[in-house]
């Protein structure tokens, strides 16, 4: 794989977290998204900030800078300050990603390739997200499918269908 593969992987990544966030979690009240429903991490409200550390650690260590403690979900109370933390996540991972080369991908990181971290990213994210669609449809909020392939075919996956 190449760089501009996973520039284009994490693209969908980021497109997702952000469906997640616009298109059903803004359906919830505060109390659906901080309720307890005994699954994963809990509430929503922990999945979300689970997501965020887990990109925010690995990919701090990609980009040689300390790799944080994981995120408490106690520090982001409201909307706002979970939504400012995961912007920022976000955009060190895409500055992480503008600089990444093809040769870089294959370089080794922690026992692992650099692309396989990379990998296990996308691949914890998209478990999560899955996990957090589940939860949402519990609760009554709209969800979508997450597909990869209807990223590629730019289908608009909140339409109805």
């Amino acid at each position: 794989m190449t760089g501009d593969d996973f520039r284009q992987l994490y693209d969908y990544h980021f497109k997702f977290n952000r469906l997640i966030w616009d298109h059903s979690v803004a359906a919830l009240s505060d109390e659906q998204l901080m309720r307890d429903l005994g699954y994963s991490h809990g509430s929503l409200h922990s999945q979300i900030v689970h997501l965020m550390s887990i990109d925010e650690r690995w990919f701090s260590g990609l980009r040689g800078v300390d790799v944080p403690d994981f995120l408490d979900s106690a520090d982001f109370p409201d909307r706002p300050s979970i939504r400012a933390k995961w912007d920022m996540i976000e955009a060190d991972m895409r500055g992480y990603l503008t600089m990444l080369t093809d040769t870089q991908v294959s370089q080794p990181f922690n026992e692992m390739k650099v692309w396989q971290v990379l990998f296990h990213v996308l691949n914890h994210g998209t478990d999560h997200r899955a996990q957090m669609l589940s939860m949402l449809s519990q609760l009554g909020a709209p969800t979508f499918p997450q597909d990869f392939v209807f990223y590629v075919w730019g289908v608009d996956v909140t339409k109805p269908r």
